[in-house]
């Protein structure tokens, strides 16, 4: 069973930074791709960030400049560095994570809070 563990969420000002980390039970390079959503309360669940096994990364348009998804294969861990954080920004931060064999394999994690105040 693949776990992920989200952690470095809390609240900050607009215009502060924050880094989240997500720490997986799994080798990191076993993963086809992994990334960062967002889900703001009664919104729908968000791409944010997206690296492949390729080290190519995607950013949704609202963060792109800010946001800087990354990973550490020795740690196996996964990092979003948040910069100019704005407040709609807030929400719950998930790690994603897929694995493609026969058939795909999503996993998340259980979240982390992100509140930007004004």
């Amino acid at each position: 069973q693949v776990q992920l563990v989200e952690s470095g969420g809390g609240s900050v000002q607009a215009g502060g930074s924050l880094r989240l980390s997500c720490a997986t039970s799994r080798s990191i390079s076993a993963f086809n791709a992994m990334g960062w959503y967002r889900q703001a309360p009664g919104k729908q669940r968000d791409m944010v960030a997206m690296l492949d096994d390729g080290s190519t990364s995607n950013y949704a348009d609202f963060v792109k400049g800010r946001f800087t998804i990354s990973r550490d294969n020795a740690e196996n861990t996964l990092y979003l560095q948040m910069n100019s954080l704005k407040p709609e920004d807030t929400g719950v931060y998930y790690c994603y994570a897929r694995y493609e064999s026969k058939i795909a394999y999503d996993y998340w994690g259980q979240g982390t809070q992100v509140t930007v105040a004004a």
